[in-house]
């Protein structure tokens, strides 16, 4: 059993304070007391690096996170950006950043009101299950209304998240307990802050809107949040789930020129003995097959508390979740996150278009994959070649096969369930201060554009009143967007400026566009929903767990 409970010391957590809100703040939580300091801008306070839960070392560190830390005296650790072992890629972000393997802290972004029982959102990072941390975008900007908290944090990432051998040491989804462990936290403490545990948003972008999406599905996290907003990913993308965790570990622990792969404990103990530099070494961001190696992934089911233990797709289709308000979207070229191997990928898609279809489709032989290859190339580039003059195309392949068809495909599951409170959108908002894409003259929203709306411009570094009158007014009405659904659920209120937003309904309308105008309209991306429904109704490869693994010799024990 991974699930624990806080022994709550000082008998309660309590929202009064033993010392005023000055520069200064003490709240008493579970754990112990612990300070918060006032944000330059004077209208919340912030709560860094707060241990939520303890990560395993040594030969558990792929375990389930274990209780954190108590304290007597009043506790502050906010003079480092703690972020969680990644690659070096992954640390190149600002402040003085500490990386540690024990580093399961939140942060907790609290407005200086005298209301109590606000809404909550918990905010989940990106980078593609392999990097990032959870104070990687600022919110001082959507904080102005003093009307919510806002909870951020780490959770463990690639292999030490998500390496998935069905093992008692490597069970899988270690990353997705830890985010569960933290919602479990939240439950506990947030009222000391003055936050409502039964009014809690999880939202996040990129991976993180997959994660979101994944607790929504999970019956460890039920109960522990009441809204969700996914930006950019969805639970059955390609990226979202490993197809065999398994080959996974044995693929990678080759390439690391370990051969005794087939002894599952053999592998397991070579996982467990690789120093962190070897183990955060490949960020895995070049796969062409639109995969980022370990991921989540569905368990073995043992008997304890799985994360995951069927697959998404299988999920979605019984409708056996409990079904939340649900906001949930992308950008309209979320391609161009794939654009800096545009130079690289151009000439070897134009040689073998097979190298580039997604991993969670499979073929019963090489030349019924190269059949399949051959339609779906056609279907973007029709008979031209892959070239400087069709850059656009290979951007929209790579937004539909990343993002688009699996985030629709998810809301026509979600409707044919009998969910009724999802609220669909496409961000395509461009000004003269966003980039072309290379070789036109076009300008396209990218990967996760909606969330930089949401934070603060260029992440606070620079005044939001150097950004175009357009941009300015955009972030205006996609925060208001974004606290109306964090509040009650719904993304526009009655008597609004904001066009009516109803729910997406059983013909897969209507959409919001959140482009040079907010407006609703019809079904979206018809045809390509189409075009890829016929692919995977026919090549869809549905995630496996780890084997059960042979008992152990008594001579290994």
């Amino acid at each position: 059993m991974w699930g624990w409970t806080y022994v709550v010391l000082l008998g309660v957590a309590v929202a009064a304070s033993e010392t005023a809100r000055g520069e200064w703040w003490q709240v008493n939580i579970a754990q112990g007391p612990v300070r918060g300091r006032r944000h330059p801008s004077g209208t919340f306070h912030s709560f860094y690096n707060i241990p939520y839960a303890t990560a395993p070392t040594n030969g558990d560190k792929f375990k389930a996170p274990l209780p954190p830390p108590t304290w007597q005296k009043p506790y502050y650790n906010g003079d480092d950006l703690i972020i969680c072992p990644q690659s070096e890629f992954g640390e190149l972000m600002p402040g003085n950043t500490k990386a540690q393997e024990d580093c399961l802290i939140t942060n907790v972004h609290v407005p200086d009101t005298e209301k109590e029982n606000l809404p909550v959102v918990v905010y989940v990072h990106g980078g593609a299950f392999q990097m990032g941390v959870g104070e990687w975008l600022k919110s001082t900007n959507l904080m102005k209304n003093k009307d919510i908290i806002i909870v951020t944090f780490n959770y463990r990432l690639g292999i030490h998240g998500f390496l998935c051998l069905g093992t008692e040491d490597a069970p899988g989804n270690a990353g997705m307990k830890d985010q569960v462990a933290l919602l479990r936290w939240v439950q506990q403490n947030i009222a000391a802050f003055g936050g409502n545990p039964d009014d809690v948003t999880i939202a996040g972008f990129s991976a993180g809107s997959t994660s979101v999406d994944l607790l929504m599905l999970s019956k460890s996290a039920e109960g522990l949040f009441h809204r969700v907003i996914p930006e950019s990913g969805a639970n059955i993308g390609v990226f979202a789930v490993q197809s065999d965790p398994l080959q996974t570990a044995k693929d990678h622990a080759r390439k690391l020129n370990f051969t005794n792969v087939d002894d599952i404990y053999a592998l397991e103990q070579f996982y467990k003995t690789l120093p962190y530099d070897v183990l955060t070494a490949d960020a895995f961001m070049d796969r062409t097959d639109s995969t980022f190696v370990f991921a989540p992934c569905v368990e073995r089911d043992t008997g304890g508390e799985e994360f995951l233990t069927e697959s998404p797709l299988s999920i979605l289709k019984r409708g056996d979740y409990k079904k939340v308000p649900l906001l949930y979207g992308f950008a309209n070229m979320e391609g161009l996150m794939r654009i800096n191997f545009f130079e690289l990928w151009k000439s070897r898609m134009d040689e073998k278009f097979s190298d580039f279809i997604p991993a969670d489709l499979q073929f019963k032989t090489e030349a019924e994959k190269e059949k399949v290859a051959k339609k779906i190339r056609r279907f973007y580039f029709g008979d031209k070649p892959i070239d400087n003059d069709n850059v656009l195309r290979y951007v929209d392949y790579f937004s539909d096969v990343m993002f688009v068809y699996s985030t629709l495909k998810a809301v026509k599951l979600h409707i044919e369930a009998g969910h009724n409170e999802v609220y669909l959108y496409e961000y395509s908002f461009v000004d003269d201060d966003t980039p072309v894409v290379p070789y036109t003259d076009v300008r396209g929203a990218m990967h996760c554009a909606q969330t930089f709306a949401v934070f603060d411009g260029n992440n606070g570094t620079i005044p939001e009143s150097t950004l175009t009158e357009e941009y300015q007014s955009m972030k205006k009405s996609i925060r208001e967007i974004w606290r109306n659904f964090i509040k009650t659920g719904k993304p526009v209120l009655e008597g609004s400026s904001l066009p009516a937003w109803p729910a997406v309904g059983a013909d897969m309308s209507p959409h919001m566009s959140l482009g040079q105008k907010v407006e609703l309209r019809g079904v979206l991306a018809e045809e390509s929903m189409r075009f890829w429904d016929n692919i995977y109704d026919q090549y869809y490869r549905e995630p496996i767990p780890p084997p059960q693994p042979s008992p152990k010799l008594h001579s290994e024990l």
